[in-house]
């Protein structure tokens, strides 16, 4: 006869769901270290013996964020043949986000805006941010426009507000009108890219 082994998850795996649930739901500021603990299951000294510190909890859980979005959009980008249905596909990505009952806005902005400028919570934020702004200049290079940096930064912004639009406006919509203005924006720019060739 066969047994079942059900596999606990670790320690470290249990603080970072109970952070990711409770940071992202409440607030970084606003959840105390030792309802995280409690919420895992954990002794305290598992926290500080994996993490170091709260801050440290909070960085490995804008990480796990980081690497859940970056997979979703990657994921999302395989259903698309060319660069420039791969620039607006970001969008469709954001829209699968925004459109998820527990979305709660971008984790980096509200986790940033209750720390300190020299925080290391900063420091992750800015990775996920460089790795967007790289994901679309990358895309834009490959697309043939004239100006990838510029138009990356650009549809970089467009994406930025439909998050918080999203989330301030509650506007399940918010990704949809901003892939349609992404659209908008690559059309202009591949027509000044055409004027200046010819």
């Amino acid at each position: 006869m066969a047994t079942k082994t059900a596999t606990k998850a670790s320690a470290r795996e249990r603080l970072l769901e109970a952070a990711n649930e409770l940071f992202y739901g409440e607030g970084v500021q606003t959840v105390g270290i030792d309802r995280v603990i409690e919420h895992a299951g954990v002794a305290k000294a598992s926290l500080y013996n994996t993490f170091g510190s709260k801050e440290g909890l909070v960085c490995a859980y804008l990480d796990l964020r980081y690497v859940r979005m970056k997979d979703r959009i990657t994921r999302t980008l395989t259903r698309y043949r060319t660069p420039r249905e791969q620039l607006l596909g970001v969008f469709d990505a954001l829209g699968e986000a925004i459109t998820d009952p527990e979305y709660n806005g971008c984790a980096f902005v509200r986790a940033t805006a209750e720390t300190a400028e020299d925080s290391s919570i900063r420091q992750v934020a800015d990775n996920y941010r460089l790795w967007m702004r790289g994901l679309f200049t990358e895309l834009a290079t490959a697309s043939g426009f004239a100006a990838p940096d510029t138009l990356a930064r650009q549809l970089h912004l467009l994406y930025d507000g439909a998050g918080q639009s999203a989330r301030m406006d509650r506007d399940p919509s918010a990704a949809t009108t901003a892939r349609a203005a992404a659209a908008i924006l690559l059309d202009a720019a591949a027509r000044a890219d055409s004027t200046t060739a010819s």
